[in-house]
């Protein structure tokens, strides 16, 4: 399957639109990634866990949202979209949505 952020794939024409897809995933980070990452913040340098985390997140998302467009019959997805959200009590949650037009080819 084909998943683009752009609205048309070259040299092949959308021939029917199946609807908007979604994919929504929320993970919590635990305290010893929080802990290290507040002294990473505080000395420098990047966050491998956070990174981690947020890859996973969005290759997740990425993954409902194909699943979905395939069940519909889909060749492609376009348009993607992600978003990255912290949730719950102190933003201590990622939440990534992915969304895009099912499309057949």
């Amino acid at each position: 399957m084909i998943i683009t952020t752009t609205p048309r794939i070259e040299n092949k024409p959308v021939t029917e639109y199946l609807g908007i897809v979604t994919g929504e995933t929320i993970i919590g980070a635990n305290i010893f990634k929080d802990f290290f990452a507040g002294i990473r913040d505080i000395v420098g340098g990047r966050s491998g866990s956070y990174e981690k985390v947020l890859r996973e997140a969005k290759d997740s998302s990425l993954k409902e949202m194909q699943d979905i467009a395939q069940s519909l019959g889909a060749d492609a997805i376009v348009g993607i979209d992600l978003d990255y959200e912290t949730v719950g009590p102190k933003g201590g949650m990622l939440m990534v949505t992915a969304s895009g037009t099912a499309v057949k080819l």
